[in-house]
């Protein structure tokens, strides 16, 4: 994966000004592959839609992905026929590939895409966009799975859609709602950073960009959408659901190493003086609590079931250090990402190291702990040592807290000046070269 982010942390959300000195703020995105009988009618509804309602410059930017029929005469034609219309033309396939490329070149502030068969309802793109431009959220998306959304399709597709979004809930913990709904925005500084992090130029692009939003910290808003399927959509379910799961695989096992730099995507509290960190009060103790407590009954679990296993062929003592010392590498990993909210790989060994000497010092009052059980009883039973290391585990559970977070995992927020952000104005990261657009109508009037 592409980690080449401008580093530094976001700064604060702002609100967006009205006055953008004649620049757009919205750009909305419609990639199309041979929608040559489509494409005229969607983009003068939704151009006429903005025209009548939107308070804001706009503009619909036509991405003609690898078409084979006349959908790029199409796509010229409206682009000099109307103002707010521009067209690119990629020569390489991909969804992804197309918004990539538009969003990685437009100057709009907020970006979105929908759908050239315009299912969703347009009712529901002020409500997407209004979030982004307050500067309440970092993106949007369309929800037809929200309670209050109105779905007209056929159970199939019902189906499909219900199990791809338990699935990443499941595999990747997701929480939003909605991963496939074409409906979407994104603030453009938030887009500078994570694009450069997207791999897949198809149909899971969506899945990824919100995956690594969401584990990043990012705020993501849905908006309840009147969705109505399109019979004639071109999708074909087998391979884009193979080419998804593969996906959710990948991005599954890239986080899971820490491979991404998604600190760099973090931002910091707004001006509210209640957001504002209190002299003597510990940031975010009761959320670490809850975190190493969860953790830590996983690890006991873990740890007692290894146990049981090497015990049954070996002593208690190599038992115990066996057990002890796969649960704690475990255990450190997940309290670096999960309690602490350290991600990427930087001083990973380190902690996994200073992991360890807190690991010893839980062996050393597990194995003591053994060691007088067998001077008292001589010849315990299984249940009695388990007894016996559960207590002592729970003695050693409250220091190795109270290390990791004065000693591994330290707050660093007051160390010194965040790396500095990339300058306003600089081009996004991984811009394709123009020389893969054949025509780019914004230069061509």
């Amino acid at each position: 994966m592409r980690t080449d982010t401008p580093r530094g942390t976001l700064p604060a959300r702002e609100h967006l000004l009205a006055d953008t000195a004649g620049l757009p703020v919205l750009d909305v995105v419609i990639p199309v592959y041979n929608e040559e009988a489509d494409l005229e009618p969607c983009v003068r509804r939704l151009h006429d839609h903005l025209a009548r309602t939107f308070p804001y410059g706009f503009r619909i930017t036509i991405a003609d992905n690898a078409s084979t029929d006349s959908t790029p005469q199409v796509a010229s034609r409206l682009a000099h026929s109307i103002d707010e219309v521009e067209a690119y033309r990629l020569e390489e396939k991909g969804r992804g590939r197309a918004l990539r490329t538009v969003w990685s070149y437009s100057d709009a502030p907020v970006l979105a895409y929908m759908d050239v068969d315009l299912s969703t309802d347009l009712n529901a793109l002020l409500p997407l966009v209004a979030p982004l431009i307050s500067g309440h959220s970092d993106l949007a998306i369309g929800s037809r799975l929200a309670r209050s959304s109105r779905v007209v399709r056929g159970a199939k597709r019902e189906f499909i859609s219900r199990a791809y979004n338990l699935i990443l809930r499941g595999s990747l913990a997701a929480r939003f709602s909605d991963a496939q709904c074409g409906f979407k925005a994104i603030r453009r500084d938030v887009a500078e950073r994570l694009l450069p992090m997207v791999e897949d130029t198809g149909w899971f692009f969506d899945t990824e960009l919100l995956v690594l939003a969401e584990r990043a910290g990012l705020r993501i808003h849905e908006v309840p959408v009147d969705w109505v399927d399109d019979p004639d959509s071109t999708v074909h379910i087998v391979s884009t659901a193979t080419e998804d799961l593969k996906g959710v695989w990948r991005v599954g096992r890239a986080l899971a190493v820490g491979a991404l730099p998604l600190d760099r995507l973090a931002r910091p509290f707004g001006d509210d003086p209640r957001d504002r960190q209190l002299t003597g009060v510990p940031g975010g103790l009761a959320r670490q609590l809850v975190g190493f407590c969860v953790v830590g009954a996983l690890s006991t679990l873990v740890y007692l079931l290894l146990y049981s296993l090497f015990r049954a062929g070996t002593g208690p003592q190599v038992a115990n250090a066996g057990a002890l010392l796969l649960s704690a590498v475990a255990n450190t990993a997940a309290n670096r990402r999960l309690t602490f909210g350290v991600r990427g790989r930087d001083r990973a060994l380190r902690h996994q190291a200073q992991g360890l000497v807190v690991f010893g010092i839980g062996l050393a009052l597990t194995s003591g702990s053994l060691a007088a059980l067998s001077a008292a009883a001589g010849n315990p039973s299984h249940a009695t040592e388990l007894t016996v290391l559960i207590a002592a585990n729970l003695a050693a559970t409250v220091l190795r807290f109270l290390l990791f977070r004065a000693w591994v995992f330290p707050d660093r927020r007051d160390d010194g000046p965040a790396a500095p952000a990339a300058p306003a104005g600089a081009a996004a990261p991984h811009e394709p070269d123009a020389t893969h657009l054949l025509y780019d109508v914004r230069n061509a009037r």
